[in-house]
């Protein structure tokens, strides 16, 4: 496939496991381009090895650090992958097919689908992992993404299109993972709600947990992936309520923002 005026962007930090994969599996991409927040692990030296430049910037938040990379990039068409994301061999035909003419219109944003890889396996019936739609192809002139600390998503003018074949993504390699991420992310939406003078909301968190699990183990199907899913509905109705109760501690107890900054810093050097 011959290169395309896209720049392909990845937010790294001690990723070395995975940033090879993540940069090969789009080879017709102009410029691949990462934003790493200080690895010490031999990340950037990889992704140098596997044709990308690395630019040092430290951690801004999800939304903030992308539209950072965003103005680092060389060509306006931006594709934002994870490092733990690869696209299938299906998506890369399809991209070929389909992106020249996209490119050259007034599209916005390129939807693409998500495909999950869960405790060493493909999930085949919870929805947000079997077919998840997020919009991660974009004209950077048209669209932004939100500058909040987690779950950043994009907002644009102009109008969208959708790919259908999936590209990859290895979830969380152990439950160990998962839960250090689960820490980190809570932070982050507690920061968020502190920042926006929330009134926290204890009274609600069984509602929370029960609402989170049903929604997930029952109307997103994770029942029909046996135990997978189980643990899958489990574990974000766990979060759902964590993220809450530490919400609660940050307003009643201030000081524990930086002790608790403190500890997952010291966390992230010691990996």
């Amino acid at each position: 496939m011959p290169k395309l005026p896209l720049s392909l962007v990845v937010m790294t930090h001690n990723e070395a496991a995975s940033i090879a994969r993540c940069l090969d599996s789009v080879p017709f991409a102009a410029e691949k381009l990462v934003i790493d927040c200080g690895s010490t692990d031999g990340t950037d030296e990889i992704a140098m090895r596997h044709g990308a430049r690395v630019v040092q910037q430290d951690w801004l938040g999800f939304g903030p650090q992308r539209n950072f990379g965003t103005t680092q990039c060389q060509h306006d068409w931006v594709l934002a992958l994870d490092a733990d994301e690869y696209l299938s061999p299906e998506l890369i035909s399809e991209m070929e097919r389909r992106l020249p003419e996209v490119m050259a219109s007034d599209t916005a944003v390129v939807t693409l689908r998500r495909r999950t890889l869960y405790m060493g396996a493909p999930m085949r019936w919870y929805r947000p992992m079997v077919g998840e739609k997020l919009n991660r192809l974009y004209h950077r002139e048209r669209a932004r993404w939100r500058d909040v600390r987690v779950h950043e998503s994009l907002t644009w003018n102009g109008p969208q299109a959708l790919l259908q074949s999936p590209f990859e993504h290895v979830n969380n390699p152990t439950l160990v993972h998962k839960g250090l991420k689960v820490l980190r992310y809570a932070e982050l939406k507690a920061r968020d709600w502190h920042q926006h003078k929330r009134s926290p909301r204890m009274w609600d968190c069984p509602l929370v947990f029960a609402s989170s699990f049903i929604k997930d183990y029952v109307f997103r199907l994770a029942a029909l992936d046996g135990w997978r899913g189980f643990v899958v509905a489990q574990t974000n109705a766990a979060y759902a309520v964590y993220k809450r109760m530490r919400y609660y501690e940050m307003c009643r107890n201030p000081e524990s923002m930086e002790l608790a900054a403190g500890k997952l810093t010291q966390h992230e050097l010691d990996r």
